[in-house]
């Protein structure tokens, strides 16, 4: 019996390529996903519509040419010593690109009250909305001081054994003198 039931998961993972957990959470997600698109559209659908056709459009045709031309500027930035056949995306650019996408989704996320515009805020939540500009540009260079200190650091841990390398060399000619 447990032999046929290994051989039944084998052959489900043979054929959906992964496992039948994976199937369950996949569509565990898409009726979350079903059951809040029912919810939201429930009131202003003609809104949501708006609000989700204007989202793309701002995103294709205004946002995705930003952030290419940035990225590509930030790759030439990072280019350093090119190996031959080795192409445009340097490790190193990944150096720039995960402080400055955890800072913008933390800006898109909270841009109303960053630009302070946050309207009713003070007022929902008794809280002030003072200080999120200030608070946003620390979280950023964090952000890039920390990145900066990774790259620091496993830049160095990479040219190590360089560095020893040339060193025991040293040693070795003095050795013969």
């Amino acid at each position: 019996m447990n032999h046929s039931a290994t051989g039944a998961a084998a052959t489900f993972r043979n054929r959906y390529g992964a496992s039948p957990l994976h199937l369950l959470l996949v569509l565990a997600s898409f009726a979350l996903a079903v059951y809040a698109g029912i919810r939201l559209l429930k009131g202003d659908t003609l809104g949501v519509v708006i609000w989700f056709v204007g989202a793309a459009l701002l995103h294709d045709l205004v946002l995705l040419p930003f952030y290419s031309v940035t990225d590509r500027a930030a790759q030439w930035l990072c280019r350093g010593n090119r190996e031959p056949g080795r192409g445009l995306n340097q490790p190193s650019v990944n150096y720039l690109r995960v402080p400055t996408f955890v800072a913008g989704v933390l800006f898109l996320v909270w841009w109303p009250l960053i630009l302070r515009q946050g309207g009713q805020y003070t007022a929902d939540t008794s809280l002030s909305a003072d200080g999120f500009l200030a608070r946003w540009l620390l979280i950023t260079a964090a952000l890039f001081l920390a990145s900066a200190l990774v790259l620091v650091v496993r830049t160095w841990l990479r040219l190590r054994p360089e560095r020893e390398k040339n060193r025991a060399q040293a040693r070795a000619r003095r050795a013969t003198k």
